[in-house]
């Protein structure tokens, strides 16, 4: 088999069963190339973190040395973390290596595919290893033809004196079976495409919309809420602002001198966990299972989404500015916004310009056997007008959850194209009202609606 190369070590050539590869070792020069134009292509053009990444693993491995290189040391000198950070709580490297070696992979499958020398990150390191393309081609065409007969083999005739076939039906049973097993299969597989084709099959509101959303750009992220900032804010009855959540500032400017020490402790313990609630992960869930483009749809936390994707990504944001101060970018262009209500006792929708019998504010209620909620719904471009936004805000995780699965259904796409008296929808802003009687899933009813 071919001789993988740790970027570390510097051999003179190669071994494998067959005799001397026809290639030698390649030199750093020639690694160094290699990981230079990888960073410079397409698949690292719109990421500057993983292009980081990749460069700090490739060039740090051509240390004669070769000293292994370390999660923790990748987590301080590519995304900033402090020395003493826990990666056990933090999980940010693993996270983006995972990105960073499907880039790779699909660079040396489009752009990079004439590329004589190629490399990987395998699972469990983070040491890039090369290999020649054609000799890994060799091996493997090597492998395949010690399986297959000479075909000028001579083949014995058959001995005069073995049993007839045909005086063991068994046999021919055997057969039949094989071929109805295969048969089935073939069958399986087809249904699987025709369900995969299908999949817009009397959903054509929900095909024209999320095909059109999905194609706006080359990738879409969901952007899920941090609960760990809704936490923070009530503590310290403070924001934190987005400046300070992209460079991990938080708490810091989030503390208070009136706080104990015992509480600014709480505030780091609470910020050293990842807290998702139930309804923000049901919500992503509806769009994931939009089978004809969950390939492009990539699920982020949005402590760990890389900023570099605003202007040149589809965005699915959940949550309001409190739990997702992603959402704090579009703030400012929304008619509906989400609002603590007096006394912070809850979280309401504000209409900052009511028409008709709007309401200018909107609270949830809990009664014996009931419970009304809200959320917003605004469709608008990205920052850098090449992509298109999402965004989705309950006044509880529930409310948000009931907002996805009514942008993912044929009947609530259809009631908004009606509102709007068009075939394809344009951007807008919406709020939709939940209700729930006796614990049931609460059902979304369109409230008002502002085309944009």
């Amino acid at each position: 088999m071919a001789t993988a190369i740790n970027l570390g070590e510097d051999v003179a050539g190669i071994s494998s069963a067959g005799g001397s590869s026809p290639h030698a070792a390649p030199s750093i020069e020639q690694r160094r190339a290699l990981i230079d134009r990888v960073a410079r292509s397409s698949q690292f053009s719109r990421s500057a973190r993983l292009r980081d990444f990749l460069q700090y693993v490739g060039y740090g491995s051509l240390d004669p040395s070769g000293a292994e290189i370390h999660e923790h040391a990748i987590g301080v000198h590519v995304f900033g973390r402090s020395p003493d950070y826990d990666r056990s709580q933090d999980n940010i490297v693993r996270v983006n290596a995972s990105e960073l070696r499907k880039r790779i992979e699909r660079y040396f499958e489009t752009e990079g595919a004439d590329e004589t020398l190629i490399f990987s990150i395998p699972r469990g390191g983070y040491t890039p290893v090369f290999q020649w393309r054609d000799a890994a081609a060799a091996v493997t065409a090597s492998t395949e033809s010690a399986t297959i007969t000479h075909p000028l083999e001579v083949v014995p005739a058959p001995d005069a004196t073995a049993p007839d076939a045909r005086r063991f039906p068994w046999a021919w049973i055997f057969v039949v079976l094989v071929l109805v097993g295969v048969c089935g299969y073939q069958w399986w597989q087809i249904r699987v495409l025709r369900r995969t084709t299908d999949a817009w099959a009397g959903r054509p509101a929900v095909a024209d919309f999320w095909t059109n959303f999905d194609g706006a750009a080359p990738e879409t992220h969901i952007i899920l809420p941090d609960a760990s900032v809704t936490m923070s804010e009530e503590i310290t009855d403070k924001p934190v602002a987005l400046w300070d959540y992209i460079h991990r500032d938080f708490p810091g400017s989030g503390h208070s001198k009136n706080l104990s020490a015992d509480r600014q402790h709480d505030l780091d313990t609470i910020f050293g966990h990842n807290v998702v609630t139930l309804g923000d992960f049901t919500a992503a869930q509806q769009f994931l299972a939009l089978s004809p483009i969950a390939s492009s749809l990539h699920l982020s936390l949005a402590r760990f989404f890389e900023p570099d994707s605003i202007n040149h990504s589809n965005l699915i944001v959940i949550g309001g500015r409190k739990a997702n101060p992603w959402a704090a970018l579009f703030d400012e262009q929304l008619n509906f916004s989400l609002e603590d209500g007096d006394g912070h006792s809850s979280i309401c929708i504000l209409n900052r310009h009511p028409v008709a019998d709007e309401s200018a504010t909107m609270c949830p209620s809990i009664g014996l056997n009931y419970i009304t909620a809200y959320s917003v719904v605004a469709f608008l471009p990205n920052p850098g007008k090449s992509g298109k936004v999402l965004l989705l805000a309950g006044t509880d995780s529930d409310a948000t959850a009931a907002a996805a699965q009514f942008m993912t259904s044929q009947e609530g796409l259809s009631e908004l194209k009606a509102r709007l008296h068009t075939d394809h929808l344009g951007y807008f802003e919406a709020v939709l009202k939940n209700s729930s009687l006796h614990g049931a899933p609460f059902r979304a009813q369109l409230l008002s609606l502002r085309p944009r």
